[in-house]
């Protein structure tokens, strides 16, 4: 089932605002979803067994009554009732299993209660929260890069606590809770007089009165404490990832110590808020106490006036406990809504926060008859006074092969973000088939392009589970095949869980070259017209390199190609290559053109061919110093596990 979008309306919520009418009218449409009429019956049977429960619970103080009235020889036996004797034997005991019967019936209605509203209340957080997750899917690469993961992890979870607490809260208890108050009232005027309500209006105005200024005071030290928790769960997932880094630098200590500073300050922030919820307890407990002893004094005097008995007196402690029951719940109604709202408000903000790059209104799907890409005087910046491309202009005809090379910062990976739409071209325009991307819709036009990326990460998962990404729908059959292509097959076949072995934590059981196979394998599967290659080659040794290379050789054959490339040899039978050099084209031809002109692209061949044959070198000298009295065979390729070393030069750089 499709989660629907936030609406439009969804604006920022604040506790500090004390937007909670806001919140709950956020709410309210996935309480009684318009499309589940099961749901609604639900809530109106929650609502009608909620009352019926409260009535019982006001039942409770009277039986109590009667019994003890009964106990002490005050009531009498009805007209012709049996005699004095039997009565007075009977009544205690058949008053007190009508006490029990209605606290066990009040029990009872609410536990049924609970388990009739739990399916509305953890279907509106499921529908929220997976309404979140899709949101946090649709905003920008800009969003995601500002952000760091496990905060926005946290702030889903907390997020999710929140709706529940707050759907809970306001429909299973806080409506119910205000008409048991007002049935005391009436009870206690009825039974009593107006002094023992004016000493409960003074009570529940003072209570309310202190909850409030207490919450408040209490919501900031709850942000600063979420705060913390963020940070300390931000830190602990980014050490984590990082293990292997950890580890390479020695940094364990350091990183216990970074960690340890953020929960010392979660720590403050916790026996604060624990330290405030003390005192609020506190405070209500004494004004409750108060208004309580107060009520039992003015009984007292009744009794000895005579107008009152002592079942009075047992009446009106048992209904004071049971007002505190409902004043208690208010005041944690408050301050537990609040909280909520605390936690939700970021919840809330991600919500209202509009995606950078949207489908225009009546987008069309992009069609791709042959796949040519066309980069019209395109200019960008991620920062207004940072210009990254300025007016970049060339072509990628269909079913060619063209490359982009230059030194590092000169825009080259800003491209293929271009080209995904991760961003829009600030000027000029890119065309495939002569279609302006930002008028076709962002799903059609990633579906055309396959993408293999310089770091590929990998889902802990299966490896079956992660080639499928390419295409969810293909069978078992075509994810192997699609693994023979990419050259992983045998070494997949060659684990003890074949396709089902778990690939780790980002892919981190596996090796460079076996996560890049598997990111080809999945491109395979997916099929498109069009292929990025973003340095899918540049952390892999020479051997593999060469392997990795024959495989998307054979991927590229028959479509339009874009590669983005650092190591030269791996670009020589390109259609054209393309040299940016800030932001601009600095050169274009092919291999033996550029090479001719003597420039940019020149120097940095020329670089590299001279590391690699000083890699070579070193690599033969191993040998000899190894074995002195062989004689090794002419190396033609780099030893397999050398890594070309990038040129220490900005101009020669290359990303």
């Amino acid at each position: 089932m499709n989660a629907p979008h936030p609406p439009a309306s969804f604006k920022p919520v604040s506790a500090a605002r004390g937007a909670l009418l806001r919140t709950l009218a956020h709410l309210w449409p996935y309480i009684w979803p318009s499309d589940r009429s099961d749901l609604k019956w639900r809530v109106v049977l929650a609502t009608v067994l909620l009352l019926a429960a409260k009535l019982a619970t006001i039942a409770v103080p009277f039986t109590f009554k009667w019994a003890v009235d009964a106990l002490t020889g005050e009531t009498h036996p009805p007209e012709g009732a049996p005699s004095w004797t039997l009565w007075m034997f009977a009544a205690p005991i058949a008053l007190t299993v009508a006490f029990g019967g209605t606290r066990i019936l009040m029990a009872m209605l609410t536990q049924v209660r609970d388990g009739v509203f739990a399916k509305v209340a953890m279907h509106a957080v499921r529908r929220l929260a997976l309404i979140t997750f899709e949101h946090m899917h649709e905003l920008s690469l800009r969003f995601h890069l500002e952000r760091k993961t496990g905060g926005l992890t946290r702030v889903l979870e907390r997020g999710r606590n929140a709706i529940e607490t707050i759907v809970r809260m306001v429909i299973l208890q806080l409506v119910p809770t205000i008409v048991e108050l007002a049935l005391i009232v009436g009870v206690l005027l009825w039974m009593f007089d107006w002094r023992y309500v004016l000493i409960i209006g003074v009570t529940v105005v003072l209570y309310m009165a202190f909850t409030y200024f207490a919450t408040e005071w209490r919501i900031n030290i709850r942000r600063k404490m979420n705060d913390s928790d963020s940070d300390a769960n931000t830190k602990a997932i980014d050490s984590l990832l990082n293990y292997e880094t950890v580890k390479y630098f020695v940094a364990e200590e350091r990183e216990a110590s970074r960690y340890d500073r953020t929960m010392a300050r979660y720590e403050d922030a916790s026996v604060k808020a624990y330290t405030s919820l003390a005192v609020l307890n506190a405070g209500q407990a004494v004004l409750f106490t108060l208004g309580l002893t107060a009520a039992m004094v003015l009984c007292v005097r009744g009794i000895r006036a005579g107008t009152n008995t002592v079942g009075d007196f047992v009446m009106i402690n048992a209904m004071m406990i049971q007002l505190y029951q409902p004043l208690n719940f208010m005041g944690m109604v408050y301050r537990e809504i609040k909280q909520a709202v605390t936690d939700i408000e970021i919840m809330f903000s991600i919500l209202q926060r509009k995606p950078e790059i949207e489908d225009r209104p009546g987008a069309a799907a992009l069609a791709v008859p042959k796949g040519a890409i066309r980069f019209d005087n395109v200019q960008f910046a991620y920062e207004p006074a940072r210009q990254i491309l300025k007016g970049l202009s060339f072509e990628v005809p269909a079913g060619h092969t063209v490359a982009i090379v230059g030194p590092s910062g000169a825009g080259k990976s800003t491209i293929s973000r271009l080209l995904f739409r991760f961003y829009d071209v600030t000027g000029g325009s890119i065309r495939i088939d002569g279609q302006d991307i930002r008028d076709v819709t962002q799903r059609s036009l990633r579906s055309a392009i396959g993408m293999v990326p310089q770091d590929t990460v990998l889902f802990n998962d299966t490896i079956r589970y992660n080639i499928r990404y390419g295409r969810w729908d293909a069978s078992d059959a075509e994810v192997e095949e699609a693994a023979g292509l990419a050259q992983i097959d045998g070494f997949i076949r060659m684990a003890p869980d074949g396709y089902e072995t778990e690939v780790g934590e980002r892919g981190l059981k596996l090796s460079g070259g076996e996560k890049q196979r598997v990111a080809i394998a999945r491109t395979i599967l997916k099929g498109p017209p069009i292929l990025l290659l973003d340095e899918a080659t540049s952390a892999l040794d020479s051997h593999t390199e060469k392997e990795i290379q024959d495989a998307l050789d054979r991927v590229s054959r028959g479509r339009t190609t874009l590669v983005i490339a650092h190591r030269l040899t791996t670009i020589v039978g390109a259609d054209e290559i393309i040299v940016l050099d800030q932001g601009v084209i600095a050169e274009r031809g092919t291999h033996h053109q550029l090479l001719l002109k003597n420039g940019l692209y020149a120097s940095m061949w020329n670089r590299q061919r001279e590391a690699e044959e000083a890699r070579e070198k070193l690599a033969r000298a191993e040998q000899d110093k190894a074995a002195p009295n062989r004689n090794p065979p002419r190396m033609e390729e780099p030893a397999i596990g050398a890594e070309p070393v990038t040129p220490d030069v900005s101009a020669a750089a290359v990303e």
